[in-house]
């Protein structure tokens, strides 16, 4: 038993460390460390899904790389900012503002503002 306890255990340590973090832009969330995030809601036009734009200061040529990615690089969805709100608060960090930003004539979008505890 003990040795099926341990083989199991060894499994679990290699398996685990090849796992990869979500990250944005290729920085995993647990290496930013900045006191301020902000995040917002991007929808979808063809669909129901809702993507996540964090932005820590970071240089963006282009503002896809702004979206939290899974390990295979492909955008996260969540199902609401809030979702994604909580999700952060995992990584140290609570919900200091909220504003809106208007993305059209007629809609805006709220923008969270988080800073890190």
């Amino acid at each position: 038993m003990k040795k099926l306890i341990f083989a199991a255990a060894l499994t679990a340590c290699f398996g685990l460390s090849h796992a990869k973090a979500q990250n944005v832009n290729g920085v995993k969330l647990t290496d930013i460390h900045v006191d301020y995030i902000q995040i917002r809601a991007v929808k979808s036009f063809l669909t129901d899904k809702q993507w996540i734009a964090l932005e820590h200061g970071q240089k963006v040529n282009d503002y896809s790389e702004l979206y939290i990615r899974d390990d295979n690089d492909k955008k996260m969805e969540f199902n609401s900012a809030i979702d994604a709100v909580n999700k952060m608060k995992a990584y140290g960090y609570e919900l200091l503002s909220v504003y809106t930003e208007q993305v059209d004539p007629s809609s805006n979008r709220p923008v969270y503002v988080l800073k890190r505890k």
